[in-house]
């Protein structure tokens, strides 16, 4: 099995005790490691995959608690950095009573927007499958040129490189147009993966249909669409599918999707591709279908338990979740 590398933002996710809006419940934050990319990269170690961190942690008590945090999950830490001229950024997390979630960041000129293309080495590209990131790498000039870096030498080595939307958008400059930036790096991306929100912002005055197949037109080989609990749809040069997905109680979304990606990445590490295998790979749709079903199992977990990296499954764990359904 060859490497995982996640590169992006880890922060620390302040987790409150309070469900909904009772005014009258003293509210208080838990610290959790957390982090899209971050928690993807846990997800495949934790099921026993080759994965690896790659971003900036600032020199403090926060960016210590998240390296050991990684770590500790069986992340190979090798590619991180730390830097003495920021601080870790901070996200406050907030749950309804449906255990969905509302953001607060704290993440202005903070230390994962320090990481720069010099920061990277070649290296990492020749012994890696898989290079993934997300969005959040993309909101200022400096941390999307070293992200275009990134996806330009995992292209470079035959990685498949793997682009989780995700987009928060109270991370970005209230005038900045996040679908600028994020449309031209899809003809980078061999897997997308978008919430039905995100697709719907991102299609603009397309239909999701006319979006989905330009995307695949312009060098995608796999478009999945997520919503909530609801069926997961997926596109390829070669047809599409959907699969609903197991129903469960939902405690905390914090790491749902994080997981689905984890999952399905860890699903495509066992099978030890590169572009061109991963390309055949997508004409067999019983395969993809496997990959799917495994990796919203994964979501499904997630989201059953609190936390981040602490809702994330084991093989064990996942094992064990499913017994349950």
């Amino acid at each position: 099995m060859k490497n995982s590398i996640c590169f992006g933002e880890v922060l620390i996710d302040m987790l409150s005790n309070k469900l909904g809006g009772d005014q009258n419940q003293q509210e208080t934050f838990t610290k959790f490691a957390g982090g899209a990319p971050a928690n993807v990269s846990v997800a495949i170690a934790k099921l026993g995959g080759q994965a690896y961190f790659s971003g900036m942690l600032g020199q403090d008590m926060f960016g210590e608690f998240l390296y050991q945090a990684l770590k500790s999950e069986g992340v190979k830490t090798d590619y991180m950095r730390f830097t003495p001229n920021a601080k870790t950024a901070l996200a406050f997390v907030s749950l309804d009573n449906d255990g969905d979630r509302s953001f607060e960041f704290y993440r202005d000129g903070s230390a994962d927007l320090q990481f720069s293309p010099s920061d990277f080495d070649d290296s990492w590209f020749a012994d890696s499958a898989i290079f993934h990131f997300c969005s959040n790498t993309l909101t200022e000039h400096s941390i999307r040129q070293t992200t275009a870096y990134g996806v330009k030498q995992a292209k470079l080595n035959h990685n498949i490189v793997s682009f989780d939307i995700n987009l928060r958008l109270n991370l970005w400059d209230k005038n900045a147009t996040p679908r600028e930036h994020i449309l031209p790096l899809l003809k980078q991306c061999d897997i997308i993966k978008a919430s039905k929100e995100e697709l719907l912002y991102l299609a603009d005055e397309h239909t999701p249909e006319q979006f989905i197949q330009q995307t695949l037109e312009n060098g995608c080989q796999w478009f999945i669409v997520t919503d909530s609990s609801n069926p997961v749809y997926w596109y390829t040069r070669h047809g599409s599918q959907t699969y609903k997905p197991k129903k469960i109680t939902m405690v905390d979304a914090t790491a749902a999707g994080d997981a689905f990606v984890g999952g399905l990445l860890y699903q495509l590490g066992l099978h030890d591709l590169d572009p061109v295998a991963f390309s055949a790979l997508c004409t067999q749709p019983d395969t993809l279908r496997h990959i799917i079903e495994f990796a919203s199992l994964c979501g499904a977990h997630a989201a059953s338990y609190k936390g981040a990296f602490t809702s994330l499954p084991s093989t064990q764990s996942l094992n064990d979740f499913r017994k349950t359904l």
